[in-house]
């Protein structure tokens, strides 16, 4: 393809997508396909010939778009706030434009210092200190791995110079609670650590924050078993009911064992550009690490994490990497982002924080952030004030926890109800929730953060929600092999 075919190609699809997006409300939002399909709709063998980029706009209409599920759709009030605003779109295209090789400071310099600039403006916007300094990385579940695995070599005095875990003498502790996203597990695991030395900490039962008294008591238990307590995860915002864990309370405790803090704030952390809501992360300043996705609720598109540290030297000798053919006459100078993390090569993300910034502005976001934020007051008024319906856990941010519990409906037939009534709006396309449990039994989230979403969309899915939970209140009774 040549610079001129691209141009005209390049105009069609930015057209296509100015349009979809202006459409987007008049599409179901689950994805109204069945398993396979698609791969059945596209040929079993590789193309011989090209097709055009006319055929394959064609096709991505016709064959792909009807197995997306619309994250952006105002609709959409499932898992957690994707938004991918249309600003940042514009970096992320100038990115792969440019098609720069983010591999050193030297490979691309401009890459290398417009992410230090970006990164230190998040900090300003969110009230951290100068003592942080930070990167991008691709997502929250790549900075806890980072996290963890510095923190593994803090605890050890740098085992992987030596045997490794496998040459240790103590077992290396993990903290956590069942709050914690699926991804924490999965980087204790990653890391070396094994599911035996993971530890989830007890919860206060309303605000499902870990309890910092049973944190402390489980730290000396482990020290009295012969153990070395080595990280904690605390969570700002977790994923199910957006619960906050005590920083200031945790810090204390880490520093009296010297154990490495890490926030998980990947959704919550957009909430710190509001002043208001800071002090929901009350202690932060003492933790090792952080990480927040501005492509979750801020609207940065995907993927852009930011990994916060204070301790960077530790980071860069555990992680670093330098190969002579990556050397140059600067390196004493610069900052090289290859030993910030796992991957050697980095696209130029910065680009997508920059271009939103710059378009949007902080004052639109924060306002549409605010905007949010009460119509998730507004909606869980509305469910609290109503006959049968509960809202669940306590709505600190802009997503509510909600069951609807009839006359006579307990146990397995309430789960049978509550799944029943929330699959029967997906699968009808008019809205999208994503179920999950709460202490055992199934409830709905309600997570309100799409860009387009406003008020009346969620009048909409009261509604909605209503009417599909009335409906199927005699089939739920029904007996579970019926």
């Amino acid at each position: 393809m040549t610079p001129e075919e691209f141009r005209r190609a390049g105009h069609q699809l930015i057209d296509w997508i100015a349009d979809y997006r202006n459409n987007l409300e008049q599409r179901p939002v689950r994805a109204q396909i069945e398993p396979g399909e698609i791969r059945r709709a596209l040929p079993r063998t590789p193309p011989e010939s090209p097709a055009g980029a006319e055929q394959l706009l064609a096709e991505l209409e016709q064959v792909l778009v009807p197995g997306i599920t619309q994250v952006q759709h105002p609709m959409h009030f499932g898992w957690f706030p994707s938004n991918a605003s249309l600003a940042s779109t514009l970096g992320d295209i100038a990115s792969s434009g440019l098609g720069c090789l983010g591999i050193s400071w030297e490979s691309c310099p401009a890459l290398t210092e417009l992410e230090e600039v970006v990164c230190d403006w998040l900090r300003q916007l969110t009230g951290l200190s100068q003592n942080w300094e930070g990167c991008i990385q691709d997502t929250a579940s790549t900075s806890c791995l980072t996290a963890l695995l510095i923190a593994r070599e803090r605890a050890s005095d740098y085992s992987e110079s030596r045997g490794g875990l496998q040459a240790e003498d103590k077992p290396l502790i993990v903290y956590t609670t069942e709050e914690a996203h699926s991804s924490v597990i999965k980087a204790a695991l990653l890391a070396g650590f094994g599911r035996d030395n993971l530890r989830l900490v007890a919860m206060d039962g309303a605000s499902r924050a870990m309890s910092a008294t049973a944190l402390a008591r489980q730290i000396e238990a482990d020290i009295a078993a012969g153990s070395l307590p080595c990280a904690i995860v605390a969570l700002t915002g977790s994923t199910g009911v957006v619960a906050f864990d005590p920083i200031d309370q945790i810090t204390a405790i880490a520093a009296r064992h010297a154990i490495w803090v890490h926030v998980d704030a990947a959704m919550a952390g957009s909430a710190m550009l509001l002043p208001e809501y800071r002090h929901l992360w009350e202690g932060v300043e003492a933790a090792d690490s952080i990480a927040w996705n501005p492509h979750k609720w801020m609207g940065t598109i995907l993927d852009c994490s930011l990994f916060y540290l204070r301790d960077v030297q530790h980071l860069v000798r555990v992680m670093s990497t330098n190969p002579s053919y990556l050397r140059s006459n600067v390196d004493h100078e610069v900052r090289q982002y290859r030993d910030w993390g796992i991957p050697l090569g980095r696209r130029f993300r910065a680009l997508k924080i920059w271009y939103h910034l710059g378009i949007d502005g902080i004052d639109a976001i924060r306002a549409r952030l605010r905007r949010d934020l009460d119509n998730a007051q507004w909606f869980a008024q509305r469910v609290s004030a109503s006959e049968n319906w509960q809202v669940l856990a306590p709505v600190n941010l802009q997503t509510v926890c909600i069951r609807h519990q009839p006359d006579g409906f307990e146990g397995e037939s309430l789960d049978r109800h509550t799944l029943a009534w929330v699959n029967a709006i997906n699968q009808s396309g008019a809205a999208f929730m994503s179920p999950a449990q709460l202490d055992g039994r199934w409830m709905a989230r309600v997570s309100i953060g799409v860009e387009a979403t406003t008020r009346a969309h969620l009048e909409k899915l009261w509604q909605l929600i209503q009417l599909h939970a009335n409906e199927v209140t005699g089939e739920s009774k029904l007996p579970s092999n019926s």
